[in-house]
């Protein structure tokens, strides 16, 4: 009865650090199984695959803002969480893996579903070997990214299932800030702003004192900033001069800044990430964990700004920002590209509303959704940014649903989250879609598929090149011909259909007004003309 002892004490460690766990069934975590589902203050989520599961929790785990914990049995379902734990460690989301595995003498023995899972997870979370009630009473939550590895011996199951434990419970979201569990100060990094200052926010951006009025380029899931600059913008800032329209009025002005302040972890645009190698200009980088993007000048959190952005330098950044916000509506009201990706997320964006949630997916829809507006204020965005990968978004729009919907109990209706992602984002994590009918479900969750048909982004990228043409389609077109009514359906999901931009505004504001607990909408663009699109946003 050692591993019945062992797993409930791993439990009761858990719950004073987690309030939801996302579990698959197994027998090697049987005892865990047993244990968790007596508790009435952890909430148990069941999914089928591990991946799934992880990613779900992830999802979970970032609205919280603290550990989420996934629970499997041993052998290779372990190595399923691998894709998750690498994003919250690359994003710095805390996530607890929870691992059964077979008692050390039987490792290395051919053993079923026996693997080396001590040290699995190398760099991105240590192992923390627990063999006995004490080590399970040890085990610590200190780390960002935990991996507690439960070696389990039979008897697994109990003669009768266990009392219930616990106290039902609301917690609030974690901490965020210098506060945060898992936080690092850099000191500070003095900050003249009569010197040309343009911030580039990020990912786990903040809004830093001091730098509230300095024009900025923000990602999706960045602050919204006063001073909000396009980011097409970023091709008059890497030049010494360029001649500006504003009021009425022509004028030659010297467009480029002599220091940039990035704050968290940018990546989206190509021309943005191309200013932080500019000799010309001076990069303060400003970070909250132990990853500063790029190669920054001087490094700090915090700052002590002296003096003020010059109105010149306003107009130019304002001015700047116009013509690339422009850019965008003219070419989405330009009949000669059709209905593209970047209509979808134009019609995403255009029906949020205060109070909405965002999931955007890697690749083109969140490029998308900086280039329409994003970020919003009122409305809480989040994107895979750690390693950048489309796996697991759909998982993670589930998990961002529950957590969300877990927050704010008291409302009439469960409040909204809209995930937007492409096809293969959609294709490659469909599974996340496979809820048990008595599991928690989300209350109101919309996704819409940018269906192109294939790569999409790949089309305005360097393959995409005419020279290149001949092996397009096969190694990164990839068209799979996939029927996402038939896969939507299987799952259980609601179904809308959209062809065009009219019809999938309609689509959406009818969504808002009369929610399904989760709807897939089908929106089909047209990739032909996305390369010519990509050109005419450059010039």
């Amino acid at each position: 009865m050692e591993s019945l002892q062992v797993a409930q004490q791993v439990v009761e460690t858990l719950a004073g650090s987690v309030t939801d766990v996302v579990m698959s069934p197994g027998s090697r975590n049987s005892p865990l199984a047993y244990a968790l589902l007596a508790r009435r203050d952890i909430r148990v989520h069941m999914r089928i695959d591990e991946r799934s599961a992880a990613f779900t929790a992830l999802g979970m785990a970032r609205v919280q803002r603290r550990h989420v914990a996934v629970v499997m049995t041993s052998g290779t379902a372990v190595a399923n969480a691998y894709p998750a734990l690498i994003e919250a460690h690359m994003s710095h989301t805390p996530l607890a893996v929870v691992s059964a595995d077979r008692p050390e003498r039987m490792v290395g023995t051919g053993a079923s579903q026996t693997i080396w899972q001590q040290g699995i997870f190398g760099r991105y979370a240590r192992t923390q070997q627990v063999t006995s009630v004490a080590e399970a009473a040890a085990v610590s939550f200190a780390d960002g990214q935990v991996h507690i590895n439960v070696a389990l011996d039979t008897p697994l199951v109990p003669e009768r299932l266990p009392e219930a434990r616990g106290e039902a419970r609301r917690v609030g979201p974690g901490r965020l800030g210098a506060d945060a569990p898992f936080s690092t100060d850099h000191g500070v990094v003095d900050i003249d702003l009569d010197r040309d200052t343009l911030v580039i926010a990020g990912d786990e951006a903040w809004e830093v004192p001091g730098l509230e009025h300095v024009p900025t380029i923000a990602e999706p899931t960045a602050p919204t900033p006063f001073h909000q600059v396009h980011p097409l913008a970023a091709r008059f800032f890497a030049q010494s001069e360029v001649a500006i329209s504003h009021d009425g009025g022509d004028f030659a002005a010297s467009t480029k800044p002599a220091q940039v302040v990035v704050v968290g972890h940018p990546t989206l645009h190509r021309d943005v990430m191309a200013l932080l190698a500019d000799p010309d200009i001076e990069v303060i980088g400003l970070s909250r964990t132990d990853t500063f993007t790029g190669h920054p000048d001087r490094r700090g959190t915090r700052v002590n700004a002296t003096g003020q952005p010059s109105d010149t330098w306003l107009k130019i950044c304002e001015a700047a920002g116009e013509v690339g916000a422009e850019t965008v509506r003219a070419a989405l009201e330009d009949a000669a590209f059709g209905f593209t990706g970047l209509h979808v997320a134009a019609a995403v964006c255009d029906t949020l509303a205060v109070g909405d949630t965002l999931v955007l997916g890697s690749s083109n829809p969140v490029r998308d959704a900086s280039l329409v507006g994003m970020p919003f204020d009122g409305v809480d965005t989040y994107a895979a940014r750690g390693a950048a990968g489309i796996d697991g978004t759909v998982s993670q729009a589930v998990g961002v649903a529950l957590a969300t919907q877990a927050l704010r109990p008291d409302e009439v209706r469960a409040p909204r989250t809209v995930a937007l992602m492409g096809d293969l984002t959609f294709l490659h994590d469909v599974n996340g879609l496979l809820i048990g009918p008595d599991e928690p479900r989300p209350g109101n969750l919309t996704i819409v598929v940018a269906n192109d048909d294939g790569g999409g982004i790949f089309e305005g990228l360097e393959p995409g090149g005419e020279a290149l043409r001949g092996q397009f389609e096969r190694a990164f077109g990839v068209a799979h011909g996939s029927d996402v009514e038939k896969l939507a359906l299987a799952y259980g999901a609601h179904y809308r259909k959209a062809g065009t931009l009219a019809e999938l505004n309609q689509v959406l504001v009818a969504l808002e007004a009369e929610p399904e607990p989760i709807t897939v909408v089908e929106a089909v663009p047209t990739r032909a003309t996305r390369r010519a699109l990509a050109e005419r946003l450059a010039r």
